[in-house]
């Protein structure tokens, strides 16, 4: 475990350190804070409502339920259990360029929920018209922007956003399952004949 962590403090601090533009400060900024970037979710929500009507409405909703999994998970859960140090709290070496209050670093909810968002706006829209798989596109690179932000900026490790992205695709993919087998089995359920 400690040669993990070793790993992990390590990649953080060449990612954070030595992978950096000081063009891209401003815009990892922008991207780690929701209240500069969540309009771009906003934005995401109005597609989807004039893209696909009602079903539009569900898809969102569903998003909206993946993210709060995530969320709930990597912030409810994991944080309290695992109590892992933010690496800007931690370390000697490293850049901040946000303000960071003390609290738990693993895993990244930004991370789980981004990811979340983006993996409901894949399953959903990918295999759409054009205009339906480049904004599948835009939306996973904003959230593998978003994801990794957070260590650009200094509050994150490398192993937190990934595990923060795996569990918000995990909820995505719960909560379509979830949504489908209902579909299936309770709204449109086969007809036996007797």
């Amino acid at each position: 475990m400690e040669y993990l962590q070793q790993a992990d403090a390590w990649l953080f601090q060449l990612l954070n350190l030595n992978v950096v533009h000081p063009a891209a400060d401003d815009l990892m900024v922008f991207l780690t804070k929701p209240k500069l970037s969540g309009h771009i979710f906003v934005l995401a929500a109005l597609f989807m409502v004039v893209q696909r009507g009602w079903n539009g409405l569900m898809i969102l909703l569903l998003a909206l339920l993946a993210v709060g999994c995530a969320d709930w998970i990597t912030s409810g859960v994991l944080k309290p259990l695992f109590q892992r140090t933010r690496p800007c709290f931690e370390l000697e070496e490293f850049r901040l360029l946000i303000n960071q209050t003390r609290s738990y670093s693993f895993a990244s909810s930004h991370a789980a929920n981004s990811a979340a968002v983006a993996s409901i706006i894949w399953i959903f829209f990918s295999r759409g018209d054009a205009i339906e798989r480049v904004f599948t596109a835009v939306m996973v690179f904003y959230a593998l922007l978003v994801a990794y932000s957070r260590v650009y900026v200094g509050v994150h490790y490398p192993g937190d956003i990934v595990t923060g992205a795996l569990i918000g695709i995990a909820c995505a993919g719960l909560v379509y399952t979830v949504f489908a087998w209902i579909v299936k089995n309770k709204v449109h359920p086969k007809k036996v004949p007797l």
